[in-house]
């Protein structure tokens, strides 16, 4: 189990010797690690950033096909949401006063109040934000949200999670220097991508409040 662990966690030294060893075997991989990511919500540790831009780099590299890479990862992340919305659903409100420890009370508060403030936006913004990706779906399964709505989200918010940071790992991927600096690279990504959303967020409190 440690051994599964530590390969899930280190997925930055150990993704491009799997796929030389198992070949196909990558894509099932790829789609279990970000399906389990957003799909379960006692699984946020799992590094959905870094697996993305690692896929991209390994595609730029030709270890990889693009479509079928890109086509994996978009409907993992789209069918974790919609598992982990459904879980959330079924369980109700009632998960606010269950005592478990697999539940991270802290980060599921801090979903529901983020939630709170950006309403449905929260399932795309979610995508960016390592912790609040995995609870998002969940805390919106609770709140009841509609599933129409919730699903459109889940689809944008996917399509520009893995189109950005996948693409980002093409491009980027395989770059010296991009690799010995693999973390503030992602995270540079991640910040980047949140700024429209930022100023859009900005521009509609200051039209709130004229």
């Amino acid at each position: 189990m440690s051994t599964i662990l530590d390969f899930l966690l280190h997925l930055d030294t150990h993704l491009a010797s799997f796929t030389a060893a198992h070949g196909p075997w990558v894509y099932a991989l790829l789609f279990i690690v970000i399906f389990a990511e957003t799909g379960l919500v006692v699984t946020p540790f799992l590094p959905g950033d870094t697996l993305l831009f690692l896929a991209g780099a390994l595609t730029g590299s030709g270890l990889l096909s693009g479509p079928w890479t890109a086509t994996v990862l978009a409907v993992a992340a789209v069918l974790g949401n919609l598992s982990n919305y459904a879980i959330g659903r079924a369980i109700g409100p009632r998960v606010f006063s269950l005592d478990n420890r697999w539940l991270n009370r802290r980060h599921l508060q801090q979903t529901h109040a983020f939630f709170e403030r950006h309403g449905g936006k929260t399932i795309i913004l979610a995508r960016f934000l390592p912790i609040i990706r995995t609870f998002a779906p969940f805390v919106a399964g609770v709140a009841a949200m509609p599933t129409a709505s919730f699903t459109i989200y889940t689809v944008v918010g996917a399509t520009a999670w893995v189109g950005l940071v996948f693409t980002g790992g093409i491009f980027f991927g395989n770059l010296a220097f991009v690799r010995d600096h693999l973390t503030e690279v992602i995270l540079g990504i991640v910040i980047l991508s949140l700024i429209p959303a930022g100023i859009a967020g900005f521009i509609h409190r200051r039209g709130a409040r004229a």
